[in-house]
């Protein structure tokens, strides 16, 4: 092997990772080949398909957790800095530019570093025998960073580890890093946006822990507005540190322990009872951190009632720290006015893009009485003998201040029928309806729809909403992924937010969601994954619009500027009652805001029009088409001519390697070949026809081509039986048994003595073989 021959890994292995040892680095020091995300996950029909992890070569910590440098490896047919725009590209991609986490790149062939410091923005060449020590680029960070006492001190601090705990993914990393340097520094205010089933908790309780273990902060406080969220918490996440919490109850707070959790409610007290203020037990300097998880809630709104609990525990040393996947940034209440921007975001686009969450697709269904309103003839009754109000009603009136029962059904059913077709009835679904009496409807709807499962156990359907106490009580089983029962849940509010449902593959939007914060914590209720259960990806089926949203570019990622201000607010009432349903402190989305007559219509008549399918692109915009046309539009997008495509193909040397590359980037053949049948259909035939209109031909075909030119007529023999046979191969499972020795292991080559005889007896030798079946591959093309 010539120096110039060797690969990427002969140079890693020769002349890089040597380099990095003689400086002084331990093996446990580094991480080589650091896939540092999952894949991304692209869905098309039924079907899903994982694409490639990010790796970087070499990942250098200066402690556990704590990266403080990337190498960047190139082969020797490439200069020694041809691997800097990557490297820096790694760092980009792991958010690290702008607060540094890994101050410094390194590009190498094994003849010399360059480097790139990411604090000064310089670079140098230095030799292979100059590569710096850990303890020297330690210290170059300290001095060009101009890190305090307390962030060296905190950078030191080590992560909670047990085997128990899981080991921080890199946004984690991110994020605690950036929030305890932050805080170290004498911030006081710092927000954490992370969408829905990134790990907040997780994150939150290594931001303390680290804080606390360090000195660096000695009391804390941790906010939440539901029961569910602080018991979550102190036996989840933070069981670690269960004997220095307390919970606070009964309004009693106990000065004996480290870590206070409560309910905003419970320590704001009642707004006819002044005197009733159970946070002021304690002295405003007692706690020097507040968590204010889901701060997009009541601690965002200057004039809430919970808002004073913060003005209190409010010193010169205290931090507030607060924790949202949906900051808001409204007339009503503003998140960065109070936090200042995130310290960091990961968004949802982000962890679907990342392999991290579930990505999704949306049914729009179209019901005729959405599309053309309601008017009621003159002097119309409703079912309870009221005379309806002369106008027009749409989506914005149904299911608050008019019912249409058939409407109802019609919506219970296409959802029972979407289950059933797709083998799904088991399925964990959640339905958001507009009003705790609109989702009882829809229970009832539901049930009728599913009888059958229902007899098997009346827990199949639920309503979970905050004034029904046997709903409430089943929400735990919900959310276990080892407990059948219950599988459809109907709801108002109460599962917007706090429900960790991983095994959720349906949500159903029958409700009016004009707020932007609520209709990015409804959709979190599907994006957490759990591969193990089978759950991939899920589907997303709305009835009233609200998948709009997707399109608003306030969507994804910072700060919202919200729709309508009004949209966390519902009206609650029975039908002909009037009668508000009252608030409940575990569910403060279920509340009534007036009362107005609601009209029953029972004899009009419903119809679903259309449905609609669209699926996330690899830019996470939603696109309507079908599987060919989205096969297409990639192929199109990869080789713009027939001429760019038929070159690289010529020119791959293993054709079922590019053939697994572009299914990575969204080119679905094999779904095409089995959806439509094409099995008797090369993949290239297939791409070539749906992309640039080229007749198709069989493999039938290509192979009788092969056989009638001749060019296989230098092999006799043996040689030529054994070419023949993969041929027979190729017709039958395709281009990889050609490409494969594996091959020659099966049966049909026992006869000839197994793959040695083969390769190196008739053949004479494993070029002269690979030869051959060259030559078949490029006839079978030609």
């Amino acid at each position: 092997m010539t120096y110039s021959s060797l690969s990427e890994e002969d140079v890693k292995n020769r002349y890089i990772t040597p380099a990095i040892n003689k400086a002084g680095w331990k093996s446990t020091d580094y991480l080589m080949e650091y896939a540092y995300t999952d894949g991304r996950i692209n869905v098309i029909g039924n079907s899903v398909k994982k694409g490639k992890r990010k790796k970087i070569d070499y990942l250098l910590n200066y402690q556990p957790n704590v990266p403080i440098a990337i190498v960047e490896a190139k082969d020797l047919n490439h200069d020694y800095g041809h691997g800097m725009q990557q490297g820096i590209g790694y760092a980009q991609g792991l958010k690290v530019a702008k607060n540094l986490e890994v101050p410094f790149v390194y590009a190498t062939n094994g003849e010399k570093f360059l480097e790139h410091d990411m604090i000064t923005g310089k670079e140098r060449t230095i030799t292979m025998n100059e590569f710096p020590s850990k303890e020297t680029l330690w210290d170059r960070l300290k001095l060009e960073k101009g890190l305090t006492e307390d962030q060296v001190k905190i950078i030191n601090e080590p992560y909670y580890s047990s085997r128990d705990v899981f080991s921080p993914r890199y946004y984690q990393r991110i994020a605690i890093n950036r929030t305890v340097e932050a805080i170290a520094s004498g911030r006081r205010r710092v927000m954490l946006v992370m969408a829905t089933g990134t790990g907040k908790t997780y994150t939150a309780f290594q931001i303390v822990y680290r804080l606390l273990k360090a000195g660096i902060k000695k009391r804390v406080l941790y906010l939440a507005d539901r029961n569910i969220l602080v018991d979550q918490t102190m036996v989840g996440d933070f069981a670690p540190l269960l004997d220095k919490s307390t919970k606070v109850q009964g309004g009693q707070m106990d000065s004996s322990y480290q870590i206070h959790f409560a309910l905003y409610q419970q320590l704001a007290g009642n707004d006819e009872d002044e005197g009733h203020e159970p946070f002021r037990q304690l002295k405003p300097d007692f706690f020097d951190m507040v968590v204010i998880d889901e701060a997009h809630r009541g601690s965002a709104k200057k004039n809430s009632q919970w808002r004073k609990i913060l003005d209190y525990f409010d010193g010169p040393k205290v931090t507030h720290f607060g924790m949202t996947a949906t900051p808001r940034n409204d007339k009503e209440a503003s998140n960065v006015d109070y936090f200042g921007e995130p310290i960091y975001t990961y968004s949802l686009k982000q962890g679907i893009d990342d392999g991290f969450l579930a990505p999704y697709r949306v049914i729009r269904v179209n019901l005729d009485v959405d599309v053309n309103g309601f008017r009621p003839t003159k002097n119309e009754k409703d079912a309870l003998g009221q005379t309806i109000e002369d106008r027009v009603y749409t989506t914005r009136d149904f299911d608050r201040n008019i019912v249409i029962d058939d409407r109802t059904k019609k919506v219970a059913k296409y959802v029972s029928d979407y289950l059933k077709r797709n083998h799904a009835r088991f399925d964990k679904t959640i339905i958001f309806c507009d009003t705790i009496d609109h989702a009882e409807r829809m229970r009832q709807a539901l049930v009728n729809e599913n009888s059958d499962l229902v007899a098997e156990n009346p827990n199949y359907i639920m309503k979970i909403t905050g004034d029904d106490k046997e709903g409430k009580a089943q929400l735990g089983n919900f959310e276990d992924t080892a407990s059948k029962y219950p599988v459809i849940v109907t709801t108002s509010k109460l599962l917007t937010t706090g429900v960790n449902v991983k095994t959720c593959k349906l949500i159903v939007l029958d409700q009016n969601l004009n707020s932007m914060t609520e209709f990015k914590q409804i959709i979190g209720r599907g994006t957490r994954l759990d591969e193990k259960h089978g759950k991939q990806f899920f589907t997303i089926i709305d009835f009233k619009g609200a998948s709009r949203l997707f399109a608003d570019p306030a969507f994804d990622g910072e700060p919202i500027e919200e729709i309508d201000g009004n949209g966390s607010q519902t009206v609650t009432h029975r039908p002909g009652s009037g009668a508000p349903t009252s608030p409940s402190d575990d569910d403060p989305g279920d509340v009534v805001a007036e009362s107005r007559p609601v009209y029953l219509v029972t004899n009009k008549k419903v119809k679903v029009i259309n449905d609609q399918v669209s699926y996330m692109d690899a830019n996470g915009d939603l696109i309507t088409t079908s599987l060919r046309d989205f096969t297409k539009k990639n192929m199109l997008g990869q080789y713009a001519s027939l001429d760019d495509f038929t070159k690289k193909w010529r020119n791959a040397d293993n054709k079922q390697r590019l053939l697994d590359e572009m299914e990575e980037n969204g080119i679905f053949y094999k779904q095409i070949i089995n959806g439509e049948k094409l099995k008797n259909m090369d993949p290239f035939d297939v791409l070539v026809h749906l992309a640039y209109n080229q007749r198709p031909l069989t493999k039938a075909e290509r192979i009788s081509h092969v056989k009638q030119s001749g060019k296989l007529e230098q092999y006799q023999g043996a040689a030529r039986e054994v070419l023949d046979t993969l041929l027979n191969k190729y017709e039958i499972d395709g281009i990889q048994d050609l490409e494969s020795n594996e091959v020659l292991n099966l049966p049909e080559f026992e006869k000839f003595g197994g793959p040695v005889k083969i390769i190196f007896k008739i053949f004479g030798g494993k070029n002269q073989y690979q030869d051959a079946v060259k030559a078949v591959k490029d006839e079978i093309y030609s």
